[in-house]
């Protein structure tokens, strides 16, 4: 089917409550610190407040946003980025001791081999510590090399402990609505993140790094789309089954 194909029934799934969607405890695998804010920052501020944190893990040490950068090397912008993820956690009722840094390198996130296996062993050891009984991962569609990598972890980590797997998508929003995807038509929920969606946004806000005023002596620097954040100021998240 067609991305915008995809994309529009992403918008007419139907609408799930939390025990729905996740029953028990979540482990949620983000590619790079900002992804937990943008495709499931409601998601965690509710179960949060519902009294089940999930147990959110950023997989890559996102040192790679701004390479050229002669005032932010790799490991200034790595504690950066992880108080970031602190910050924004911390601000949609994420306790202590609920978020973990795997600290792969960003951009070369592994997709198989000793170093992903290695990295799916820390991942069950840790969903095996937090009672986690549902995997997110980002969309196996969604066109970054990280996101790809962290998306065959998560399922290699529920196809291993039998733990329920979903998706949720982030630069999938952004593929171009021709191009061809070898996906059926998607199947999930949208969850309605009405309640906290001034939360979320500020949680957004504060992977400040990612924004482009922050870091501003890299040409060729990250900084987070408008047209992404547009998709992540509506009201649902979208959760897709396998």
């Amino acid at each position: 089917m067609k991305a915008g194909d995809a994309q529009a029934m992403f918008r007419t799934l139907p609408v799930g409550m939390l025990d729905e969607i996740v029953p028990g405890t979540a482990m949620i695998l983000a590619p790079h610190a900002d992804d937990e804010s943008l495709g499931c920052g409601g998601l965690i501020a509710a179960s949060c407040a519902a009294g089940r944190p999930p147990l959110v893990v950023i997989v890559t040490d996102g040192a790679g946003s701004h390479p050229g950068s002669p005032t932010w090397p790799a490991g200034r912008l790595r504690a950066k980025r992880e108080a970031e993820a602190e910050a924004a956690t911390r601000h949609l009722g994420l306790p202590p001791g609920r978020l973990a840094f795997l600290r792969l390198p960003d951009t070369r996130s592994p997709h198989e081999g000793p170093e992903f296996e290695f990295a799916v062993e820390t991942l069950r050891c840790l969903a095996a510590e937090h009672r986690c009984d549902t995997i997110l991962a980002p969309w196996s569609h969604d066109p970054h090399c990280d996101h790809e990598s962290v998306w065959k972890m998560g399922l290699a980590l529920s196809r291993q402990d039998r733990r329920a797997l979903l998706a949720y998508p982030v630069w999938g929003w952004l593929i171009a609505p021709d191009t061809e995807l070898d996906t059926p038509p998607p199947v999930g929920w949208r969850f309605d993140v009405t309640p906290y969606l001034s939360r979320k946004a500020i949680a957004i806000e504060m992977h400040e790094s990612q924004y482009g005023e922050l870091i501003t002596d890299d040409p060729a620097g990250f900084r987070l789309p408008d047209r992404l954040l547009e998709v992540f100021a509506s009201p649902y998240e979208v959760f897709l089954r396998p």
